[in-house]
């Protein structure tokens, strides 16, 4: 049960960050109680980060103050905070990938006595911390060989080294499975129960229900509203957020269901078990479905990623079953990845050549010898990130200097240089706030209007229940049910989710 009788553990008074030129942070209250999570939400640029980074030492206030169990505290670092029980761990870790578990554990706060490392007692500690929160990870094993969950855990456990009132997750499941959010949760219950606090920052609304006892809203570095997670809706929040109804977040995308452009018949592949479907001009075809469902497995297989053992695959009248990513390509199809970091873009590379990467054998950019003309590239460049709404001042940094936002408009122009007949969007907005989310939806728009095939694949249920004409349900490696129009519902969905009694589509 919260506390909420009791003082907070940690409260902000009228907080306030400016940089050069940029106020981060303008008066904003917050505090969290003993036992409670205490959501913190907004758009990208809102503020969260700011106001968590001076809450953990990262960064001091240029306003305001810090109360500790109601005394004032003014952090000079990182260890001061954690001396006062506030323990974050951020979307980039601190980890040391050549080190072990327990020697990241324990890094600068080693037992032993002078130069000397206790290793049996560090090992010792390690394993009792792991064992506290229930955590099957081998003390010994290098971190570089665990996965995300795994090294997440392992920062966790670390917080808990000396006494934690505190603890603040930044983004804590962004790359985790519905299995390793579901064991995050339990150490979260079990951390509530213990009178922790806990700040937890996340995009995800639907996570808010199961977790969630306040959640506060910032935006453009300001306090919205601070209110019970109890009864609130998703509506509410994403209006608060963006300062604007959900109606203008999601456009209002005509459907003229013209041609078919893509069809697959009985496809049979890795946790594929006979998928069929059509996409027409036209229209905003989704697909939703949990973890493991199928719908990210039907495209590695469409793509030739992994084997298919059985079915058709037809682009327009071009049979492309046996087709390589190229073949697709040249026969129309164009395919967003979920992650733009690994799959998507050239992070090394400048926005103005991710943007013309796929064009170098384009008549746009390519002389009659062959030779590419960088004058042309330019120009196509400069016009596909007007029309994805990338300042140009930006075309010649490194991708990997832009903001999530940015870089996933990159990657949305990536597929506008070229005139495709089928879009294929898996998890379009992962990772963006609501006003980047807009503007991507304005794009999908106008590829509808403009007579193109979309495919929409999202985990996010507002958005692919929002955007889709037809919603396709996944679950158990085939199609559940096909939902259109006023059935496209939360209640639908989710009941094809778990439904044992699964309809033909």
């Amino acid at each position: 049960m919260t506390e909420f009788g009791r003082p907070p553990l940690v409260e902000a008074l009228h907080l306030t960050k400016r940089w050069p030129g940029v106020t981060a942070l303008d008066g904003v209250d917050f505090s969290v109680r003993p036992g409670e999570v205490h959501v913190l939400f907004g758009e990208n640029g809102a503020g969260k980060s700011t106001l968590i980074s001076i809450l953990a030492g990262v960064t001091a206030p240029t306003e305001g103050s810090v109360l500790c169990d109601g005394e004032p505290v003014a952090f000079a670092s990182v260890r001061d905070a954690r001396a006062a029980g506030i323990s974050a761990v951020f979307q980039e870790f601190s980890l040391v990938p050549s080190l072990t578990v327990a020697e990241n554990m324990f890094l600068g706060d080693e037992p032993g006595v002078g130069p000397f490392v206790d290793r049996a007692a560090q090992r010792r500690r390690s394993v009792e911390l792991l064992a506290r929160l229930d955590f099957a990870i081998d003390p010994d094993a290098v971190v570089a060989g665990l996965s995300r969950a795994e090294q997440q855990m392992v920062e966790i456990a670390k917080s808990l080294r000396s006494e934690l009132s505190v603890l603040i997750l930044d983004e804590p499941t962004a790359s985790l499975s519905d299995k390793e959010t579901d064991h995050l949760f339990t150490v979260v219950e079990a951390l509530k129960a213990r009178g922790i606090g806990i700040v937890y920052i996340s995009h995800r609304i639907h996570e808010f229900a199961r977790i969630a006892d306040r959640i506060t809203v910032l935006r453009d570095g300001r306090l919205c509203a601070t209110v019970p997670a109890a009864g609130v809706t998703e509506e509410a929040l994403l209006e608060l957020m963006a300062g604007r109804a959900v109606g203008e977040i999601y456009p209002d995308i005509p459907r003229h269901p013209g041609a078919v452009r893509l069809e697959v018949e009985g496809l049979v592949a890795r946790s594929v078990d006979g998928v069929s479907f059509t996409a027409r001009a036209g229209e905003v075809l989704g697909m939703a479905g949990l973890v493991g469902s199928g719908k990210s497995e039907l495209w590695q297989a469409v793509l030739g990623l992994v084997p298919k053992k059985a079915g058709r695959i037809a682009l327009g009248d071009r049979d492309v079953s046996a087709g390589s990513i190229a073949d697709l390509v040249e026969a129309g199809l164009h395919y967003l990845p979920p992650d733009r970091k690994e799959d998507g873009l050239q992070l090394a590379a400048s926005v103005e050549d991710n943007l013309v990467f796929g064009l170098l054998d384009a008549e746009e950019v390519v002389r009659p010898l062959g030779l590419v003309s960088i004058g042309s590239a330019r120009r196509v460049a400069r016009a596909i990130a007007d029309r994805v709404e990338v300042a140009r001042r930006h075309l010649p940094r490194l991708v990997s200097q832009l903001s999530g936002g940015n870089q996933q408009k990159v990657l949305f122009g990536k597929g506008l240089g070229r005139d495709f007949e089928v879009y294929v969007f898996d998890e379009p907005t992962v990772g963006v706030d609501m006003g980047t989310r807009a503007q991507l939806y304005r794009l999908i728009d106008g590829l509808v209007r403009a007579g193109k095939a979309v495919i929409v694949v999202s985990s996010d249920l507002n958005e692919v229940m929002n955007l889709s004409h037809r919603l396709l349900v996944f679950a158990d490696g085939r199609i559940a049910a096909e939902l259109e129009g006023e059935a496209i519902s939360e209640t639908e969905v989710l009941r094809h989710f778990f439904d044992d009694e699964r309809t033909p589509a």
